[in-house]
């Protein structure tokens, strides 16, 4: 007979968009909570047509039904950690937002994706000034990366640790608890940095070794995954971060060698399972 788990399994949620090449959005976040031992559930917000070449089309989902899937499933499943990715038009943000609010969720991680890894816009509209002002506040946590930052505090984009910190600290200064600003699309450097801020904390900095790849589709989606699926499981946030980025290093790695598609391949989710 399987032996019984000692302890609950952390039950992650991720709200975001479908990636129809499996290496973004609602599917790479569904692989990284099983890979880090989270049960996964989802909320779709978006279908996109898309393939390691790009974004193609993108259709939402009508944000009453973005609605009743997070209620349909917070009601019944207790939610440990909720990831929110892609939300297209300030409707779908008002209503993710609203349910925030209704079910007083213990760990958020808000991952402002509006630039895919090719270079595609993923916003359908101007949601900006809307996501900043009803689901920034609720987020234990956000993770931008330069573009994203630069658009998020009208900024030019961050060239230095310095200018990464001021941006960082903007969103501080507007209502963010957290802010782990990802300077990976620097390169300037044979390490890539990013910085976690968090309130009434000193800045935290992480360094590691850049890999020569452009498999990195997926990347920003995968580790703030892990950072939803990893919080349960650590004292505190600083951890938590590490833990996600040792991860996501590895799948990257590994994912280099990998030849899916013609463009930018994804990260290899399940890097740390033995293949015969």
């Amino acid at each position: 007979m399987p032996m019984a788990l000692a302890k609950p399994y952390p039950r992650a949620m991720t709200i975001a968009g479908s990636d129809s090449s499996g290496g973004a959005g609602i599917q790479a976040d569904l692989k990284t909570f099983a890979a880090l031992g989270a049960y996964g559930t989802s909320v779709i917000t978006a279908i996109t047509a898309q393939n390691t070449f790009g974004v193609h089309q993108v259709m939402v989902v009508p944000p009453d039904m973005i609605e009743a899937q997070c209620a349909a499933v917070m009601s019944d499943i207790r939610i440990d950690a909720v990831k929110i990715g892609m939300l297209a038009d300030t409707d779908s943000i008002r209503k993710v937002s609203k349910t925030l609010q209704r079910y007083h969720l213990p760990f958020t991680v808000l991952d402002p994706v509006m630039v895919a890894t090719s270079g595609s816009a993923l916003s359908i509209e101007n949601t900006v000034q809307t996501l900043k002002q009803l689901l920034m506040p609720l987020a234990d946590i956000v993770t931008p990366n330069l573009f994203e930052l630069s658009t998020l505090t009208q900024k030019p984009i961050a060239t230095t640790d310095q200018e990464m910190l001021e941006q960082g600290q903007i969103l501080l200064d507007e209502g963010c608890q957290a802010v782990l600003v990802k300077g990976g699309h620097r390169n300037d450097s044979e390490e890539a940095t990013d910085w976690l801020l968090e309130v009434d904390c000193e800045p935290v900095c992480f360094k590691s070794l850049r890999i020569n790849t452009s498999h990195t589709h997926g990347t920003g989606c995968t580790l703030s995954a892990a950072i939803a699926a990893l919080r349960p499981k650590h004292e505190n946030l600083a951890n938590t971060v590490a833990a996600a980025k040792s991860y996501v290093h590895g799948a990257i790695e590994v994912g280099q060698h990998w030849h899916l598609g013609h463009g930018y391949g994804p990260l290899a989710h399940f890097w740390r399972i033995k293949r015969d």
